[in-house]
């Protein structure tokens, strides 16, 4: 097995690992976003994210997408949308090979962090971000916006 960096010829597998995500967390209905998007997204003129691909024999078998966000408090940090790993390739080590190089691209970086989130009922997964001793933020709550509510919005002023 392999990482390395995503190409725009991963995107379909990409994709494919996406969907397999989502049919996992029960909400594949959930999923907008297109491989043509991705490409425009992560390779065109103003690219806002990038991806480690965890590869074997059988082809791509994981991903780890990332992007920068910044902090007013801390600065650059590198936010790890997605890591996945197709199920039938959990416990090979690809996911810990992902989360390491994306460790070490916010070094290369000069992030002042990495930040992630994890449902709270997907104990598999906490448990394996627990191997890393990250702090556990219990105070935030997270809001979102989505595309139809924004073509909607009509400011009040």
């Amino acid at each position: 097995m392999i990482v390395r960096k995503g190409r725009k010829e991963d995107l379909k597998s990409a994709m494919e690992l996406i969907k397999e995500l989502a049919v996992y967390e029960n909400a594949l209905h959930e999923v907008k976003n297109t491989v043509k998007e991705m490409e425009k997204d992560g390779f065109g003129s103003n690219p806002v994210f990038d991806f480690f691909v965890a590869e074997n024999d059988n082809g791509i078998i994981g991903m780890s997408l990332y992007y920068y966000r910044y902090s007013t408090w801390k600065g650059k940090i590198l936010y790890i949308e997605d890591l996945i790993v197709s199920e039938k390739y959990r416990r090979s080590g690809a996911g810990s090979r992902l989360m390491e190089a994306s460790f070490e691209e916010a070094r290369k970086q000069n992030c002042n962090g990495v930040q992630w989130q994890v449902l709270d009922w997907n104990e598999p997964a906490i448990k394996f971000y627990e191997k890393y001793n990250p702090a556990r933020d219990a105070e935030w709550i997270n809001f979102r916006i989505e595309k139809q509510q924004l073509d909607n919005y009509k400011s009040s002023s």
